[in-house]
């Protein structure tokens, strides 16, 4: 499985928006600091994430929730969450 996840920092309203096939793993980076476009970030916490069988598929998704209109969709999607 691929999975496209969204997470928030809880330190700032900061979002960051990944691909990955091992989401557990990933998010353990995320909260050690190896990753480096949210290591001044941490804590973070995730929000929430799509499932995919293809990686093309995953890695669509995620360029599309990356642009303009893909981040106003998720704005919308995860409203009460985004504002706590």
């Amino acid at each position: 499985m691929q999975y496209v996840y969204l997470i928030k920092s809880q330190i700032s309203n900061t979002k960051y928006i990944g691909c990955t096939s091992d989401l557990r793993k990933r998010m353990e980076e995320h909260s050690i600091g190896k990753v480096e476009s949210t290591k001044n970030y941490r804590p973070a916490k995730l929000i929430g994430y799509e499932a995919f069988l293809l990686k093309s598929d995953a890695q669509r998704r995620e360029k599309f929730l990356k642009t303009t209109e893909g981040r106003r969709l998720l704005k919308q999607q995860y409203r009460d969450i985004l504002n706590k």
